[in-house]
């Protein structure tokens, strides 16, 4: 598959996928942001370079009203109506849907079909376990993804939130019987939120060649700069955010994104991301927008490099 043709930016690797350096959230769609309003911002973040959608059947089961899927069939509706299917990358996860929780193989195998009706589509480009299941051996939901990529319904699988110990175990699996192997993680990761992914979790993913994508990567907005001392923002998110203001290390992360930024007369949350970018084994950070008016600030870490010197002020402050 080319990446959508009109990019201006490099692509990055992910197995046998091409996607852009910034993957777009969906967790706002049929949440934060209804229909028409997520169809803008799908609309600008295409134009704007981006190929990369991330969901999960379980967005967003959490608003009162929804059931879970609500974001996949905005996303499969917008596919539908712009019929750009090809040019767009999608992942989506199985396990946390309130209808299909875990990782049995009879569980994948009934949330997938869920899935590509809400999108729309005849397959998935990256499909994410959710969260582990330690009840399920590695060998039977491995096994049950391996057969969704035989019958051409997804084409890459990759674990959210899983141990290094049991990611280990899985990408020895898949090696050892030859099944499809995880391409990428998806974890926790941001300037302020460090320690799930960093040391032992990040090792095994550089040693197996796994890229990471990870989640909350702008730290619920802390990370965007508009979270300071003395100020109140309106917004569902604001609780989470604000908690870092309450941390030395918040205060001396936002210190060192404004020295950095005003360097490069960039955002806040631009710097944010191409510190996560930069990090081994990151290949593309999530974050997502509400408004149109949000996504420049995320699309502009395609065109940001940081120096050494940067880089260290910000891994410094952020210890």
């Amino acid at each position: 598959m080319t990446a959508n043709h009109s990019t201006p930016h490099a692509t990055r690797t992910l197995g046998s996928l091409s996607v852009s350096p910034l993957s777009f959230g969906g967790n706002v769609f049929g949440w934060t942001a209804d229909e028409a309003e997520s169809f803008t911002v799908l609309d600008a973040y295409v134009a704007g370079g981006g190929n990369f959608i991330d969901t999960a059947d379980v967005y967003s089961a959490w608003a009162p009203g929804n059931k879970g899927g609500e974001s996949e069939t905005i996303i499969g509706n917008w596919l539908s109506t712009r019929g750009n299917r090809e040019d767009i990358v999608i992942a989506t996860k199985v396990g946390a849907h309130p209808d299909y929780k875990g990782l049995s193989a009879t569980t994948i195998k009934s949330a997938v079909e869920d899935s590509l009706s809400r999108l729309r589509t005849d397959y998935i480009d990256l499909y994410y376990t959710h969260y582990d299941d330690e009840s399920v051996e590695v060998s039977e939901f491995l096994s049950a993804l391996n057969d969704l990529v035989q019958a051409g319904k997804v084409r890459e699988i990759a674990a959210s939130n899983i141990s290094a110990r049991r990611l280990e175990e899985s990408l020895a699996f898949s090696d050892r019987e030859g099944l499809a192997r995880y391409v990428a993680v998806q974890p926790h990761y941001n300037l302020v939120s460090r320690d799930t992914y960093e040391g032992e979790l990040a090792d095994v993913a550089a040693r197996n060649g796994v890229a990471a994508v990870p989640y909350y990567a702008l730290a619920s907005g802390f990370l965007t700069g508009k979270y300071r001392p003395g100020t109140a923002v309106d917004s569902v998110r604001s609780a989470g955010a604000a908690k870092h203001l309450s941390t030395d290390r918040g205060v001396r992360v936002l210190q060192a994104l404004d020295t950095v930024a005003a360097a490069h007369n960039a955002e806040v949350a631009t710097v944010a991301l191409a510190w996560l970018a930069a990090q081994p084994t990151v290949v593309a950070p999530i974050a997502s927008a509400r408004t149109v008016a949000q996504l420049p600030a995320l699309l502009a870490v395609a065109d940001l490099t940081l120096t050494e010197t940067e880089l260290a002020l910000l891994t410094e402050a952020s210890a």
